[in-house]
C-alpha cells in the first residue's frame, strides 16, 4: 500500500472498487507530505476522494510557505495556474473563514461578559454583596469577599459607588459614569419586571423610553437581544449544572 497506493487509489475508481478505493485514500492520506501534496491534491479531485482532497487542503492551509518552495508547486505554477489559483482562493477562503471566526467568538465573549454584568448588578441591587447593596439590607462588616461573581463584582461595587458620588457626572464629563449609565441602560432593556424591580433608575429609563417614544437603533437593538439570548443561556446552564449535582 505505501509503495503502490496512488496507483491502486486511480484503479479502485476507475473498476468502482469502493471499499478498495476508500483504504487506499485513508492511506495515500496518512502518509501525503509537503513534497506529495500537490500531486495527491490533483489525484483526489480526478478521483473524486472528498476526504482526502479535505486532508490535503488541511495540510496547504497549515503549511503553505513550506509548500510554494516545493518543486511540485513550482511545477504547477508553470503548467496548471488554473489550478494554482482554484488553490489560492480556496486558501483565502478558509482564511477569511477563520477570521470571520475569530470575530464572532470575540463578540460572542464580549455578550457574555455584559450578560454576567447584568446577573452582577441584579445580585448587588436585590441581595447586596461587600460593599454595596439595597437599602433594606444590612451590609455585614468583615463580610467575606463575594465568590459568585469574584472580581466582576468588586469591580461593578466601585464603579456604583462613584457613580453615586461623582460630581461630574451630571456635566457628562465622566467616562465611568457614562460606563455605568450604559449598564444601567442595558439592564432596563433586558429587564422584565420593570415595577418591582431594585436596580437603580430600571423603571425611569423604560418609563423616559416609552413616554418619548424613541425607537432604539439598529446596533442596539442587537445588542440587548444577544446579551439577552446569553444570559438566557448561562441562566439555562446553571439550571442543568444545578439538577445534575442535585442527581447526585
Amino acid at each position: 500500500m505505501e509503495k503502490y497506493g496512488m496507483h491502486l487509489l486511480v484503479l479502485s475508481h476507475v473498476y468502482m472498487v469502493a471499499e478498495l478505493k476508500r483504504r487506499c485514500a485513508k492511506q495515500v492520506g496518512e502518509h501525503v507530505t509537503e513534497e506529495s501534496v500537490v500531486d495527491v491534491l490533483q489525484l483526489s479531485r480526478l478521483c473524486d476522494a472528498p476526504d482526502l482532497y479535505l486532508k490535503c487542503v488541511k495540510l496547504l492551509d497549515e503549511r503553505f510557505m513550506k509548500v510554494e518552495r516545493t518543486e511540485g508547486w513550482q511545477f504547477l505554477q508553470h503548467h496548471d495556474p488554473q489550478l494554482e489559483l482554484d488553490i489560492l482562493s480556496l486558501l483565502d477562503q478558509n482564511d477569511n473563514r477563520k477570521k470571520r471566526l475569530m470575530k464572532r467568538k470575540k463578540q460572542e465573549k464580549v455578550y457574555m461578559q455584559l450578560s454576567e454584568a447584568m446577573e452582577c448588578i441584579e445580585h448587588i441591587c436585590t441581595e447586596g454583596c461587600t460593599n454595596v447593596g439595597p437599602y433594606d439590607v444590612e451590609l455585614r462588616k468583615g463580610r467575606e469577599p463575594c465568590t459568585k461573581f469574584g472580581d466582576t463584582c468588586q469591580g461593578m461595587q466601585a464603579l456604583i459607588q462613584h457613580f453615586a458620588t461623582c460630581t461630574m457626572r451630571n456635566s457628562g464629563g465622566c467616562m465611568r459614569c457614562k460606563r455605568m449609565w450604559q449598564l444601567f441602560r442595558l439592564h432596563s432593556s433586558v429587564c422584565h419586571h420593570h415595577d418591582s424591580c431594585k436596580v437603580p433608575l430600571c423603571r425611569q429609563i423604560e418609563l423616559k423610553r416609552q413616554q418619548e417614544k424613541k425607537k432604539d437603533d439598529g446596533r442596539w437593538r442587537l445588542l440587548v437581544r444577544k446579551v439577552a439570548s446569553a444570559k438566557a443561556m448561562s441562566s439555562l446552564f446553571l439550571s442543568n449544572t444545578n439538577c445534575e449535582i442535585n442527581k447526585f
